[in-house]
């Protein structure tokens, strides 16, 4: 049988404004393979931009891996590595608070993936020199400064509904 592939997700996302143009990077590296992914929406905020960046990097994975995924969004680590994500679930999509949680659409579409492979979250420090990092970030402020983006409809979904918030969606 053969044994899920080793790889490293490095990922970011970037907003030019909060809301405003986004974008997310990816690096994928699996022995000497390397792999760059980025795009870019007209209007949206930079935890969709984070959450994204971790969905189509883990998308871009074919077969069930080991994959230890770098982000420097402690909105993104943290509720997963906290268990924020689980309980906000079994709430029915509510925060502790009795809030609903914001990016439901990104949340519902990552936990296939986290299903699928074997994902180890770690957060670096955005904008500390680590190389893949800066590479991440480069490649979505590119991403979110390109001309004629599509739209991000689940941003317009719940702006429209009256349901996003700035705020940091933190609390389990």
């Amino acid at each position: 049988m053969k044994s899920a592939s080793k790889i490293v997700l490095y990922t970011d996302g970037a907003c030019l404004g909060n809301p405003g143009p986004g974008g997310y990077g990816i690096v994928l590296l699996s022995g000497h393979h390397r792999k760059e992914l980025a795009a870019g929406y007209r209007r949206t905020t930079n935890n969709r931009m984070e959450l994204m960046a971790a969905i189509v990097g883990l998308e871009a994975i074919k077969q069930p891996s080991t994959v230890t995924l770098f982000s420097d969004s402690e909105y993104l680590v943290n509720a997963i590595t906290k268990g924020w994500l689980e309980s906000w679930k079994k709430r029915g999509w509510k925060k502790s608070n009795k809030e609903k949680v914001l990016n439901i659409d990104l949340w519902k579409r990552l936990l296939p993936l986290l299903e699928k492979h074997k994902v180890t979250l770690s957060w670096v420090r955005g904008h500390a020199g680590n190389t893949e990092n800066e590479r991440c970030d480069e490649l979505s402020r590119t991403a979110a400064d390109e001309p004629n983006l599509p739209r991000d409809l689940g941003y317009e979904a719940a702006a429209s509904s009256g349901t996003v918030s700035m705020e940091f969606d933190d609390v389990n």
